[in-house]
């Protein structure tokens, strides 16, 4: 898993309450395990005005132009400002991977879904939770300033906008540690990897019958 020290980059308004993971990435797309390739098809059914299905040529879709995301202005974004309960729905962990496949790195706001919000942080996701007053305000200063960017510094627990402005939000202390060093699951198991070895060697010479030794 990557890790996440600090972000300076392009935000993106999707300003829309209660947005599930199917929306995220549609059903259709979930036949795969690995975590790349979902990027193309985040918010498929939003993102393009032709019906989406696996394998197809993104270079042949037909994107709407309505669509944020497909506004030239938001071009490799990598906040996405959303409204309240973001990730609702399924429990899908391909809704985390498509957005992190299509660049985002961090998503601000006023409160998400309680999956979706823990599969962010063994992706490497970071979920910022904010007053709705503040997104609010973020969401629209995003609007009106083309090329607009927030500075995300998760050590420090902060988000500061193009004016100076720092918003403070907060964090699991262990959610913080991991996602500082890029630790998922696996990772955070294989810190304890002698600790791990050192018992499976002492549980072959107790019982070597269970090892067929």
């Amino acid at each position: 898993m990557r890790e996440f020290t600090k972000l300076d980059g392009v935000a993106v308004p999707l300003m829309r309450s209660n947005v599930d993971t199917d929306a995220i990435i549609p059903k259709q797309f979930l036949k795969s395990i690995k975590r790349s390739g979902f990027g193309v098809n985040l918010f498929d059914e939003w993102r393009y005005l032709d019906a989406g299905f696996p394998g197809q040529d993104p270079e042949e879709r037909k994107p709407d132009p309505a669509f944020v995301l497909n506004a030239p202005r938001y071009a490799g974004a990598e906040v996405l400002i959303a409204g309240e309960n973001f990730g609702c729905g399924s429990s899908r962990e391909h809704a985390v991977w498509a957005l992190d496949d299509y660049g985002i790195r961090a998503v601000i706001a006023p409160g998400f879904a309680d999956i979706f919000h823990n599969n962010s942080f063994k992706s490497g996701l970071l979920p910022i939770v904010l007053e709705p007053s503040t997104v609010a305000a973020l969401a629209a200063e995003c609007e009106a300033d083309e090329g607009y960017r927030l500075a995300i510094d998760l050590e420090g627990q902060t988000v500061t906008t193009p004016s100076g402005e720092v918003h403070r939000f907060e964090v699991d202390e262990f959610r913080k540690h991991c996602l500082l060093n890029g630790f998922d699951d696996i990772e955070l198991t294989l810190q304890m990897r002698n600790r791990i070895e050192d018992y499976e060697d002492a549980r072959r010479q107790a019982a070597p019958w269970l090892f067929g030794d």
